[in-house]
Formats: structure tokens, sequence, C-alpha cells
């Protein structure tokens, strides 16, 4: 059954995922108020219906339901407790849905003292899906935070997640977000190499996913990606530096609790070579480019 929608959301952070979650909403009929630095992201919202704030204050002060989309720990903490920040606005009956993803540390840390602060409540909400996920209501939402306010955010969550899911107290949907990373980070970096052997294997690449639909090797990353990565698609879905800080992230987590994570530590390293020769803002697809330079073919039978 579809919760019925509070009156108003507000989101502060509309860009390319902030900015697929405020439209899915509004799509939805929710009413969206939206805030970002960058006028011209509000602007684009606003031309489907939504309403734009001056600041993260106004935006707060004008609803008490406030989610957030944030490229660090420091931005976030940034739009709660900066000049004008939500944190200014908040009171008691706020909620704020963090959809971030920032490490566990920063979120337990940032909660409490919008707590202390405000009275306000904080559920951790990371997601797995990107732009794609939030415009079709199919997102992978894993959250932290208390089941009251697990259940009061499911009015807005059950407008864009297939899989909603409370993993524990704050900070919790963090560390499974981590989890979720090394999964994505690494098969990823599997398909790349896979379309890469196909290719010089003179197998026609493209045809990879469905001829391995089904079986073992399949999977989500492998349908979406595997023809894209072949065809040297690299429409933007997600950015590699995103991907990188959450790598870190998780060598960060593997640190703190002793564990080893050998093929993660790889792919991070992957990932920093990609971001040092500049291709930061690009697509996970441009993992393609590893294979793709000058190549001696002279010695090869």
């Amino acid at each position: 059954m579809v919760e019925t929608l509070p009156p108003s959301v507000a989101i502060v952070g509309v860009g390319v995922m902030g900015g697929a979650i405020a439209t899915r909403l509004l799509d939805t009929g929710a009413t969206v108020i939206v805030f970002d630095r960058d006028d011209s992201k509000k602007g684009a919202l606003r031309e489907k219906g939504a309403r734009a704030a001056l600041s993260a204050a106004e935006a707060a002060r004008r609803t008490p339901l406030v989610i957030t989309s944030l490229n660090s720990a420091k931005i976030v903490e940034s739009a709660i407790f900066g000049p004008e920040g939500v944190a200014s606005a908040a009171d008691a009956d706020t909620l704020l849905i963090d959809m971030s993803s920032i490490d566990p540390d920063s979120t337990r840390g940032l909660a409490a003292r919008f707590h202390e602060a405000t009275g306000g409540r904080w559920i951790d909400c990371p997601l797995s899906g990107g732009a794609p996920g939030a415009l079709s209501g199919r997102l992978t939402v894993m959250a932290g935070g208390e089941e009251a306010d697990f259940e009061r955010a499911r009015a807005v969550m059950s407008r864009l997640t297939a899989n909603y899911t409370l993993m524990g107290p704050v900070g919790a949907g963090q560390a499974t977000k981590l989890v979720n990373q090394v999964l994505c980070a690494i098969q990823f970096q599997a398909v790349a190499e896979a379309v890469a052997l196909a290719e010089r294997a003179g197998v026609n690449a493209e045809r990879i996913p469905a001829a391995l639909a089904g079986g073992r090797a399949d999977s989500l990353i492998l349908q979406e990606f595997g023809a894209k990565m072949a065809r040297r698609d690299y429409a933007p879905t997600g950015r590699l530096d995103n991907m990188l800080k959450d790598l870190d992230g998780v060598q960060a987590l593997a640190r703190a609790t002793l564990t080893a994570l050998p093929a993660t530590a790889i792919v991070a390293e992957i990932h920093r070579a990609l971001v040092a020769a500049g291709l930061g803002g690009a697509d996970n697809a441009e993992l393609m480019r590893q294979f793709d330079g000058p190549r001696d073919n002279s010695s090869c039978p």
C-alpha cells in the first residue's frame, strides 16, 4: 500500500542524484522545495513544479521533512550547521533524511550534534541504483536510525524505493552502503575486464549480457553496463571520483575493523589512477579506458 505523502518535502542538494529524487517526488504528487548553491539546478526543477528556496534554512523552515543529497561529510556539515543551514531553522519536529553517502563515524557525530542543537531526528538513508533508480522509484535504500523515524520516512521512501531496509541505529545505513560499494566496484571492474577479453578474443561483447543472463555470472551491473562498456557509451550515470570516495571510506572501515580486503584495495587504486588522470567526473563505464591504449599486436600468435 502506498503511503500518503506529507504536505511537502525539502531537498538540499539537487545535483544528478538529488535532482532525480526531486523529479520522482514531483512526479508522484509531492510538494517539493529545493535548495542548491547552483541556481541553474534549482531553475530546472522549478520548471517541473518544484518551489525554490533561497537557503537551506528557508527550505527547512517550510517543511519538517528535509532530505540532503550531498557529496561529502564536510558538505553535509556545512549545509546543516553553516550560515543559513538547516539547523538554524529546524526544531524537534524536523526529520533529516540524509541520502548522501558519507562515512559512518561522521554520520553518528552529525546526527548527535543535530539532535542536541535542534531536538530534531536524523536517519541515514544512502542508496543504490543511481539516478535511473530514483527516476523509476526502484532505489535500494539501506537505513540507519530509530524504528519510529524509519517508519516516518517511509511516506517519502515508498515513492523512491523498491527495497527500503532498516539496518540498525544511526550510521548502520552508511556502513551497509560501504558493503554495497565493495560489491559494486569489484563488479564494475570485472565487467570491464570481461568485455575487454571478449573483444580481443573476437567475440561480440555487446552480446555478453544476453548470453550470460540467468547464469551464475549474471548481475544487474552486467546487464546495465556490459553492452554500455562494449559500445564505449560514457553517458553519465555515476562518477568515478564518487566511487573512489566510497572506496576510501571502505578502506578506513576495514582498517578500523582489521578486515583484509585485497580485491577492494586493487580496485580502489585503479579508480585512484583514473581520477588522477583527470577522469574523476567520468562515468563508471570509463573503466574501459584501462584497455583502450595503444597495443602492439606484433608478438601475438
